[in-house]
């Protein structure tokens, strides 16, 4: 369809652009009242209550996703839609009646009748039924005995209006139809009750699609249905029917059209969809084709509606550009619309229209082709046949035949298929596949609504020749497809959305939710607009004045803005004042005579004053101005311009006070006036802020800043302190005099007053009397009376803020911050060596006079002041112990201890000895530690510091060199976890004071305090378990227990924890199974509660115990409860560990209120949740038992016992938390036997006879209760007399051991029954377990066997390599491959060589040459690409096919090449970044993308050869080397070495490698057969076919030899030579072959029972029937790509090798299997067993990928320049387009470099190497290339469990890759640039490696043919010069002609011809393409020369004749 019919289809506007961004919504303003006054907001309304039916309609705000489309858009609020669902039940079909009718929903079991608001009417069950899908329909259910009730889904819903029925057709009883009442579809009309095979009308599966038309007819109504293959049963069910929906048999096809098929299974149509016009019915459908086509085609058939035989059916090919397989389709205004895919798992998908005339047009010709020309085209070729394998042909009929019978006839062939496709270019391009779409026609415009697969709608603008989405919201749940049946309502207001869940009600325009114009506006929506005067968003026909301009602002139009205030004058405006302000509004709509606009400042409204765009209004009173916001000098307030109650226009207004700027400045008042952003003026001598006009008469004025036309401006005017004239120190208690300098104080003359100087004081500021000292100038000095300051507080330094007041309260101006400081010596220097250290400006001297103190200076009497300080004075030492070697770090606290460090630098000495002082530590006169020397064992003595030449000071205390020494170690082991109190015996352990614990490398944290014989701190965790030192540190000296290490075990494990339950009193006995458990030192169980409020002081929870312990004092029992933060609790109870292997714990006591939380065990360091310790099950805490007491009389009554009586005590939960066994009950000393524990009773056997009470204070015994810690005494017991017994009989005795013997047998044989499958059971896991183990063990030792084989391969082969060289392609090819991918041989064919050629040849070359220097002009060339790339008709092939023949052709000038590159970058960046540059350099759709390629391709091919090459051949040999040594299937190309799952033998197949000596003729690879032979041994396996064995056996031969130069694999074959005259020729199929059951198995070496070490030959291949292998050598020419033949049902056979493509079973052998077999068949259950092997794959060539990888990343290498100057290039122009974001940089990079070049270039080895790639090898290759994509992304590389294989192979490493990406990409960026110069240089370089010039020349006659056929309209033009026309020029054709003078050339609708070359050729003519041109001499500089293209046209036509470049 061409773009100007799609213009004229969908109407519109073409070339409307979609913006990117826009403003975000504003907030909504309230509206207004139409009075201009006050207004009030009204209350919203409250949604009504829902509906209580279990199937309610419930509003829900819809989700909404972006798309990234054509254009990002930030979408709009969600649409409100309206949703139906029902539990438990999936939606199928979806009906609508005619006009605002009901709406039907066929669904599983179900149908609903809904109201058009989705309140459910009715509803109608429909099944399960009982029901077979083998069986007809039957009344008697033993007619089909494997029925069973099945789902009866919904498979047709029709509405017929006519008769008012409705038609629904299950999947059940073969798809027979009933029909029902619309007004009430639970009323039946019809229901077939023994329905005939012509009844059968939906297809009988879910899968199978069924479509529909009612069609009305004459006198009766018709119903169409087609439907796919489905069943068994199904095959007579024609795929398209006629059907009677009235008459005695309703839904038959008795006497009415089929579509009869001869071959169902060549056409199983898939349909899409059915649809009618007023006189046709259309059916879209798709099938796969006959059996040799394996692409889905779509199709659309058409016949008459009144054609009740189907004589009228055509049908036609759909073609959406390439995309064959059609989705959904509509059948819109005037065109079909169809959403197309490639294929069925794409997930792209792409919109089509088809016009419905073209539709018709191509349907109406394939029927005329075929009833009066037999089939036949103009041109001879079938363009129209009888399809569907009928005996129907197509005919010759008289001419009028068509018209004569317009829905055919009976003599007229059918069905008629049409050849030609029809075709249409995609309007719009998806990523998502689509399952339904919807069109409407509304206000002029064309919608489409498109429905995905992942339950999005969109909704797409139909614009011209493209669509674009401009909303799109998730309707469904997220994954659910939206149903094809989406149905637009009768009004065309509102969608219904059908998916498996839900129905729902989307508004076709949501035009009201937006609230504002912005949003309207930035919605796109093409159906709203904003109604300025209404002020909402409305429809165009809601807007009452949308006719008039500017009144409706169209939401998708690009020129659409919102009225905004453009400017206002002025901005702001005193409060004070009453004035004007000017708003200029662009685009304001006129009113009528009688209508106005006003003005809305805030609440205050008045009238405006409007002149075109501007708008006058008057500002409110200042009475009615808001007031000032506390501390701000103005209020804002929204100014907006009005229509009645509707805000046209709004802006802020701000009202200023300049009597409240200055006092938001109290210390610069006059700066903060003139320098606000008001019009405010200073007046100086009144200390005012004014606005306007002036200050008072006679009074000086400061003016704003904002004063233009006066110098006395601005803060520099104000009078104001400079700052002080003096030092800013000031003693404290000393008489001082302040000095400051002013400025500006001249405003002042003439009006003395008093200055005053305040000093802020703490508590009350102080005021100075001041003079004034004035000087030239404006500048002064302002002198503060002297005076004494002293502050209420004492402190070294006091900053005190002052100023300047001119009078009492008028302020000057401070500068800055002005501030004196007040020091005080005496604070802060306590004695003389601080006094003495403090800063020599404040004048300090330590002063003896009375008190001795530091004062100031001058304070001190003469000859007071003490030159030097006292002697030191030492106050502590701390410790008092260290050890012999020295090291310890001594503390010495006193005074006068210098004062400064030299002081005290060499003045320490301890017991005699040096003590060297630490700098860092030293505080001035305080302190010094210093760090202590050597000295022998038992030295001490005082401490001395002498401080220069003063006496020393002496310590009182002394101190003592001791050697400390380690004993013993207990415990002597502990777990790897750590947490064992450790315990280290020894003699003064106490020496030093910063003592430390080691266990091996680990601290040992130390418990306090350290005693002098002992040492205890807690073990750290351990790496592994093992034997450790213990060591201990003193300072810098180090003791260790060598003779008594550290045992660290593995750490506890616990298996088995029960019972599971307690009270909350606790005190059950909880047993614990489990290994290592006698490590442990000290056993928790313990229990995390959350307490209740109030809890946390009570008896039971308190804080452990801060108080360090003391040196011999036991510790303290552990606390049951402590407090934990933020109101946590733990309570614990000490477990006893009895072995090795058993913990016994008691559960700990819950206090009250308390709830539990988590339960767990504390094993020192290890903490296991008792839910893993107990295999799941949670520990739970029940409440304490309640039990009754035993009398009635209460518990101090007592219970009267007879004895021999069991006793009940009722209770409550008695059994929750406790097992009777654990239940003790005493009566006194006795005990009472419990015997049962329920729920509410507990029975017990009390003793027979009285026991004595417990203790002596009672008489009677008490019964007392104990259920672990809960303790219940329910009262005393008192026995009666006993009563006599009576006998107990014989025989009862007798009977009662026989049937005791009886149960007591059965038991134990039950018994031995269960432990015997017990232990079988157990015996089946065990082996499994070793299986499993074993089958670990057995990949690590492949793995590393593989790698060892493959090493030494890989050696062997570089050694091979040294001598041969890897196999480069040269250049030329290289280029060729690379430029040319998809072309099979060479992509360019040279000019025929002949004798009639030789005269053409010179003047073609001429031609050409001037064509390469027209090429060499930028602009033309520019011109040219841009041209080309504007055809529609020029395809993305032809784009790169054009891009790498200029590639070629320019070649020779690489710089030249590099500059256009550059230059069309530039645009695509241009271009995607108004996009989404994110998207930028993603595929190869453009002439830039495919020169990129190209490019990169030249420039990087020698780093290929000398960096690359190497690793990236090794890998691929590695990766042949491994694929052959495993068993590789032939006819299913699966391997058992790879790493793609899909190519993986999930068999285990059993091979046997061979050595095979192979003959080999003198000469490199020469036949067998001729005299001196050689033997090479060939490595194959037996299980390799005869073409497989002769691969390998060529690679071994031929391993030095290019593939290219290798003889073929079918021009030999293999003869297998045993003795002299033992000949045998192998073949993959001979008369021995297997064949069994149809399938035929190739002939392997283990067929032909080949041995190890046989000697083979390749020879010649006959070509004589005397070779059986000819046929298949021939139709096999890889080994892994061999056909398999299915045509069974013809009697063919099909091939296998290895494993049948489709298992078949084969007749039951009733024969044992062995293990082998059954091992096999267990693998065969679980496939995913044999994954492992790509495991083992992976980690044997793990090393060769990396080298591979770091090759390509450049690691430790130089970056190619080519490279370097690519990436500076992409981050000028993110920097030229303002791209800050680095994710979007990192994909421009990767895009162009590493996915670009590099991946193509891993997947295509053959692109570089002469090799051969097998499928094998690709495979492998593309998983490689996959992990390489991965690594280059920024995204998080996340995989599950449901991840692909290939993806889970990498996820370890795909991390360390991204780093080295990431670092090559920093590498480049931090290198030194490159530079112009230096590129060019080696571009330069670069040309001379492709000198070819007749490659050129083919290359430029390829692009001239390109050129010519590509359809570009040539322009002429004359030069500026005036030129005579020669004759020529008349004969134009009429598309060529002129207008005098300018001779300009116009294209018309005629067909295209050259113009004559004679004027082309003429003086001043000089050609152009589309918008250049170039003339003589008025060209401009770069442009073409007039003789470049004229010149090469002339010599090449008048060379190659007519047709052009025929012979090209």
């Amino acid at each position: 369809m061409g773009r100007a019919g799609a213009i004229a289809l969908w109407g519109g506007r073409p070339g409307l652009r979609r913006d990117a961004l826009l403003a975000p919504p504003a907030a909504p303003r309230p509206p207004r009242a139409a009075e201009l006054k006050r207004r009030t907001c009204s209350a919203p309304r409250r949604p009504g209550p829902l509906l209580s039916h279990p199937f309610v309609a419930r509003p829900v705000m819809a989700a909404r996703l972006p798309l990234l489309l054509l254009s990002l858009l930030p979408p709009p609020p969600p649409a409100l839609a309206r949703r139906f669902s029902a539990p438990n039940t999936t939606f199928n079909r979806l009906a609508l009646a005619p006009g605002p009718g009901s709406l039907y929903v066929g669904a599983v079991n179900r149908l609903f009748q809904l109201s058009p608001e989705l309140q459910l009417q009715a509803v109608a069950v429909t099944g399960p039924v009982l029901d077979s899908p083998d069986c007809v329909p039957f009344r008697d259910p033993a007619e089909c005995p494997h029925a069973r009730l099945m789902d009866n889904a919904n498979q047709l819903l029709l509405v017929s209006g006519g008769t008012r029925e409705l038609v629904a057709c299950g999947q059940v009883r073969q798809g027979v139809c009933e029909k029902r009442r619309l007004e009430d579809v639970a009323e039946v009309l019809y229901q077939a009750e023994d329905p005939g095979d012509g009844q059968f009308v939906a297809a009988n599966v879910p899968g199978v699609a069924t479509v529909g038309l009612v069609v009305p007819g004459p006198g009766r109504d018709l119903l169409l249905v087609a439907r796919g293959l489905a069943g068994k049963l199904s095959g007579g069910v024609p795929p398209l029917a006629v059907r009677q929906l009235a008459g005695p048999q309703p839904f038959s096809s008795e006497g009415l059209g089929r579509l009869v098929v001869g071959d169902f299974a060549d056409y199983n149509n898939s349909y899409v969809g059915a649809f009618a016009t007023a006189r046709s019915a259309y059916f879209v459908f798709r099938r796969r084709g006959a059996r040799a086509q394996t692409e889905y085609r779509s199709y659309v058939a058409r016949v008459c509606l009144g054609d009740a035989n189907l004589y009228s059916y055509v049908e036609v090919p759909l073609a959406c550009r390439g995309q064959g397989l059609i989705q959904a389709a509509f059948l819109g205004p005037g065109a079909l619309l169809g959403a197309f895919a490639a294929g069925p798992g794409e997930a792209r998908a792409a919109l089509c229209a088809f016009p419905l005339a073209e539709l018709d047009g191509s349907m109406e010709q394939a029927r005329r082709l075929c009833y009066t020309a037999g089939g036949r085209g103009p041109s001879g070729a079938e363009e129209a046949t009888v399809e569907y394998g009928v005996t129907s042909r197509c005919v010759t009929l008289p001419p009028d035949s068509p018209e004569s019978y317009p829905c055919g006839d009976e003599h007229t062939p059918s069905p008629i298929a049409g050849r030609r496709p029809l075709e249409a270019e995609p309007l719009l391009w998806l990523r998502q596949p689509i399952s339904a779409v919807a069109a409407l026609q509304a206000d002029g415009h064309t919608l489409a609504f498109l429905g995905d697969t992942q339950g999005q709608l969109h909704k797409v603008f139909l614009n011209g020749s493209r669509g674009q989405v401009y909303h799109s919201q998730q309707v469904g749940p997220a994954g659910s497809a939206i149903s094809a049946d989406l149905l637009v309502d009768g009004g065309g207001g509102h969608l219904y959305v059908l998916t498996a869940q839900q129905v729902a009600r989307v508004p076709v325009a949501a035009c009201p939710q937006f609230p504002d114009c912005a949003s309207c506006l930035q919605a796109r929506d093409p159906l709203c607009g904003w109604c300025v005067l209404q002020g909402r968003c409305t429809r165009k026909g809601q807007c009452e004045r949308a006719a008039q301009p500017a009144q409706w602002l169209w939401s998708y139009g690009g020129d659409s803005r919102c009225l905004h205030i453009q400017t206002l004058q002025p901005a702001h405006h005193p409060r004070q004042e009453q004035g004007e302000v000017t708003l200029s509004v662009p685009r304001l709509p006129s009113l009528a005579l009688d209508e106005y606009f006003h003005c809305a400042f805030g609440d205050y409204e008045s009238l405006a004053q409007v002149e075109g765009p501007q708008v006058a209004c008057v500002t409110p009173p200042h009475d009615q101005v808001p007031p000032n916001p506390p501390g701000t000098d103005h209020v804002t307030v929204p100014l907006t311009l009005m229509f009645e109650d509707v805000a046209v226009a709004t802006a802020n207004f701000s009202f200023y006070d300049c009597g409240a700027v200055q006092a938001l400045d109290v210390a610069a008042p006059c700066r903060a006036c003139v320098g606000s952003l008001w019009r405010c003026h200073w007046c100086p001598q009144s200390s005012q802020c004014v606005h306007g006009g002036h200050c008072p008469e006679g009074e000086r004025t400061v003016y704003s800043t904002q004063e233009v036309d006066t110098q006395l401006r601005g803060p520099e005017a104000c009078p104001r302190v400079e700052g002080l004239a003096g030092p800013a120190l000031v003693p404290v208690g000393w008489e001082s005099r302040l000095a400051l300098r002013v400025q500006n104080l001249q405003h002042f003359l003439g009006r003395p007053a008093p200055y005053h100087c305040w000093l802020e004081l703490p508590g009350k500021p102080q005021k100075l009397p001041a003079v004034l000292e004035e000087s030239a100038g404006d500048a002064g000095l302002i002198h503060c009376e002297a005076r004494q300051f002293r502050p209420s507080t004492s402190q070294r330094e006091l900053p005190v803020p002052i100023y300047v007041t001119r009078g009492e309260v008028q302020r000057l101006d401070n500068a800055a911050p002005l501030r004196v400081t007040l020091y005080d010596c005496a604070v802060g220097h306590p004695d003389c060596s601080h006094c003495q250290a403090a800063n020599g400006s404040l004048g300090c001297v330590w002063c003896s006079h009375g008190q001795p103190a530091c004062r100031y200076g001058p304070l001190c009497p003469p000859g007071a002041a003490e030159p030097v300080c006292p002697t030191p004075s030492i106050h502590s030492i701390e410790p008092l112990t260290g050890p012999p070697e020295g090291g310890l770090a001594l503390t010495i606290l006193g005074s006068n201890l210098g004062r400064d460090f030299a002081d005290v630098e060499d003045a320490v000495r301890v017991a005699g000895r040096p003590c060297r002082p630490d700098p860092a530590l030293y505080q001035i006169s305080a302190r010094i530690v210093c760090v202590t020397s050597p000295a022998p064992n038992g030295t001490a003595g005082p401490v001395q510091v002498a401080i220069r030449s003063r006496p020393p000071g002496i310590s009182s205390q002394r101190f003592t060199y001791q050697d400390p020494v380690l004993l013993s170690l207990s415990p002597r082991r502990g777990p790897q976890a750590g947490g064992t109190q450790l315990t280290i015996h020894g003699q003064h352990l106490q020496t030093g004071g910063n003592v430390s614990a080691f266990v091996g490398g680990q601290p040992c944290p130390i418990q306090e305090p350290v005693c002098p014989n002992a040492i205890v701190c807690h073990t750290m965790p351990q790496a592994a378990p093992g034997e450790v030192v213990v060591r201990v540190v003193f300072g810098h000296a180090q003791r260790t227990l060598p003779g008594s290490p550290f045992l660290y075990t593995p750490d506890p494990q616990l298996l088995a924890a029960e019972p599971s339950t307690s009270f909350w009193g606790g005190g059950r006995l909880i047993r614990v199974r489990g290994t290592g458990l006698d490590v442990v030192q000290r056993p928790l169980l313990s229990v995390k509660l959350e307490a209740a409020a109030g809890q946390a002081g009570g008896p039971l929870a308190r804080p452990p115990d801060p108080r360090p312990l003391s040196c011999g004092v036991a510790a303290a029992a552990p606390q049951a409860c402590i407090q934990l933060a933020e109101g946590w609790l733990q309570c614990s109870t000490v477990c006893a560990v009895n072995s090795s292997s058993l913990l016994l714990c008691l559960s700990p006591a819950v206090p009250d209120g308390a709830r539990p939380h988590q339960v767990f065990f504390h094993l020192d360091n290890v903490r296991v949740d008792f839910a893993r310790a107990s295999g799941g099950q949670d520990f739970r805490y029940q409440p304490n038992p309640r039990l009754a007491p035993l009398s009635r009389d209460g518990a101090a009554g007592p219970y009267r016992l007879k004895p021999g009586h069991v006793l009940d005590v009722e209770g409550e939960g008695l059994n929750l938390g406790i097992s009777k066994e654990e239940v003790r009950v005493r009566i006194g000393a006795g005990e009472c036997l419990v015997k049962t524990l329920t729920l509410t009773h507990l029975y017990c056997e009390p003793p027979p006879r009285a026991p004595r009470p417990a203790n002596g204070s009672s008489t009677l015994p008490q019964f007392v209760v104990q259920m672990g810690n809960v303790r219940l005494a329910l009262g005393p017991v008192q026995y009666e007399a006993e009563p006599a017994l009576a006998a107990f009989p014989v025989g009862a005795q007798v009977g009662l051991g026989i049937g005791a013997a009886v149960l007591i047998a059965a038991v134990l044989l039950l018994t031995l029954m269960y432990r015997h499958k017990s232990k079988q059971a157990l015996r089946d896991y065990q082996k499994v377990l070793v299986q499993l183990e074993n089958l670990e063990v057995g990949v690590g030792d492949q793995c590393r066997k593989e790698f060892t084989d493959l090493m030494t391969e890989m050696t062997d082969l570089s050694s091979d390599l040294e001598a041969s060289g890897i196999p480069f392609l040269d250049y030329r090819t290289y280029a060729e491959r690379v430029f040319f991918p998809g072309h099979r041989g060479r992509p360019l064919q040279p000019p025929p060589d002949g004798p009639e050629e030789e005269g053409r040849r010179a003047t073609v070359r001429q031609g050409l040459t001037q064509l390469s220097n027209l090429l060499n002009s930028k602009l033309f060339l520019l011109t040219l690409i841009r041209t080309l790339e504007g055809q529609p008709s020029f395809s993305q092939r032809d784009r790169c096919h054009v891009a790498s023949l200029l590639s070629l052709a320019l070649h020779g000038k690489l710089e030249y090449l590099t500059d256009i590159l550059q230059t069309l970058l530039s645009d695509l960046a241009a271009h995607c970044v108004d996009k989404n540059p994110k998207l930028m350099l993603r595929r190869t759709e453009t002439m830039a993308e495919k020169l990129l390629t190209n490019w990169l391709a030249i420039c990087l091919y020698t780093f290929l050869r000398e960096v690359a090459g190497e690793p990236l051949y090794m890998l691929f040999r590695a990766i042949k080397y491994q694929v052959d040594k495993g068993p590789v299937d032939a006819v299913t190309g699966k391997a058992k070495r790879t790493l793609n799952d899909s190519r993986l033998l999930r068999e285990d197949v059993e091979f046997r490698p061979l050595t095979l000596m192979v003959l080999v003729g003198p000469g490199p690879g020469g036949a067998a057969g001729g005299s001196g032979e050689q033997r090479v041994p060939a490595r194959v396996l037996d299980t390799d076919t005869i073409t497989q064995v002769k691969e390998k056996v060529l690679d071994q031969v031929y391993k030095g030899t290019p593939f290219s130069q290798r003889p073929s694999v079918q021009a030999l074959d293999l003869e297998w030579r045993s003795g002299l005259a033992g000949h045998l020729t192998l073949s993959d199929e001979d008369l021995t072959s297997v064949t069994q059951s149809h399938w035929k198995r190739l002939n392997t070496l283990q067929h032909y029972k080949v041995p190890d070490g046989a000697t083979v030959g390749l020879i010649p291949q006959l070509h004589n029937g005397g070779a059986v292998s000819q046929s298949r050598a021939q139709s096999c020419p890889s080994g892994e790509n061999i056909p398999m033949l299915e045509d069974g049902d013809e009697g063919g056979v099909r091939l296998w090798h290895l494993v049948k493509a489709t298992e078949e079973p084969e007749g039951a052998k009733p024969r044992r299997s062995s293990l082998r077999e059954r091992e096999r068949a267990r693998a065969k259950a679980i496939p995913e067993i044999y994954l492992t092997r790509l495991l083992s794959m992976k980690g044997t060539l793990q090393k060769f990928v990396d080298d591979t990888f770091q090759a390509i990343l450049s690691v430790n290498r130089p970056v190619p320049i080519a490279v370097k100057y690519l990436f500076d290039f992409l981050d000028e122009l993110a920097l030229k387009h303002g791209i800050e974001d680095a994710e979007t940089l990192h994909i421009w990079k990767t895009n162009s470099l590493l996915l670009r070049f590099w991946v193509n270039t891993l997947k295509n080895p053959q692109f570089i190497f002469d090799v051969r790639l097998s499928d094998n090898v690709d495979a492998i290759l593309a998983v490689i290339a996959q992990t390489f994509i991965d690594s280059c992304t920024i995204s998080e590389h996340k995989v599950g469990r449901d991840s692909p294989v290939n993806k889970l192979l990498y996820a370890r490493e795909i991390p360390r890759y991204k780093q080295m990406v990431e670092k090559y990409y920093a590498d480049i960026r931090q290198s030194s640039p490159t530079s112009y110069q230096e590129m060019n240089s080696a571009l330069a370089e670069l040309s001379g490696n492709y000198t070819s010039a007749p490659h050129c020349l083919e290359a430029l006659q390829e692009l001239y043919t390109h050129i010519h056929r590509s359809s570009v309209p040539w322009r002429v033009t004359p030069s500026v010069r005036r030129c005579s026309w020669p004759a020529a020029c008349s004969s134009l054709p009429p598309w060529w002609r002129t207008k005098s003078p300018t001779c300009e050339l116009r294209p018309a609708q005629e067909q295209r011809q050259d113009p004559p070359m004679s004027c082309l050729t003429s003086p001043g003519w000089s050609p152009g393409l589309r918008g250049w041109q170039s003339g003589g001499q008025g060209a401009q500089p770069g442009a073409v020369p007039s003789s470049g293209l004229p010149g090469a046209t002339a010599a090449l036509q008048s060379a190659l004749h007519a047709p052009p470049l025929a012979h090209f």
